[in-house]
């Protein structure tokens, strides 16, 4: 838990992806004093996602060009993605499933330097479960599979280096 508030606060670029719920756009975080966003704030958010969506997403903090979002994914079927221009970082609040990586994306469609499919072909699968920590680097299809009850995870985008 220590680790998080560090992550939180000082991490990531999370961009909307087709297919997320997600809460209403928030005010950027002020740059001039410290931003605290607390449990009860997230419970809230979260419990006012739809479960009747396979992922929603709960925007944390935002300070331009980063935002910090929590993830639930349920137990549905999920979409598979890939991030021409950043990394995805993970840390998993609660659930379990696993995280298939690589392969081929199946029905491929691009929009802009994100590309989503319908699924995986091939690929890596690897567990992951509560307090774990995940990062697919650009470039890299992913999607969560095996999921079998809802899954919270803090989700930071983080661009690629400058050539």
């Amino acid at each position: 838990m220590r680790f998080l508030l560090p992550v939180l606060t000082l991490a990531g670029l999370a961009v909307a992806t087709p297919g997320f719920a997600q809460a209403p756009a928030q005010a950027p975080t002020d740059r001039t004093k410290a931003t605290v966003f607390t449990a009860e704030m997230l419970a809230t958010a979260l419990s006012k996602l739809p479960a009747d969506r396979p992922s929603g997403s709960a925007r944390v903090f935002t300070m331009a060009p980063y935002n910090v979002n929590v993830e639930q994914r349920q137990p549905r079927a999920q979409g598979a993605s890939q991030h021409d221009a950043q990394a995805e970082f993970f840390y998993v609040i609660d659930g379990a499933a696993t995280l298939l990586t690589g392969g081929t994306l199946t029905a491929p469609a691009r929009t802009g330097s994100n590309v989503s499919g319908q699924g995986i072909e091939g690929g890596v699968r690897q567990a992951f479960k509560k307090g774990d920590f995940m990062i697919v680097p650009s470039g890299v299809p992913h999607q969560f599979v095996d999921i079998t009850a809802p899954v919270q995870l803090l989700q930071v985008y983080l661009p690629n280096a400058a050539k």
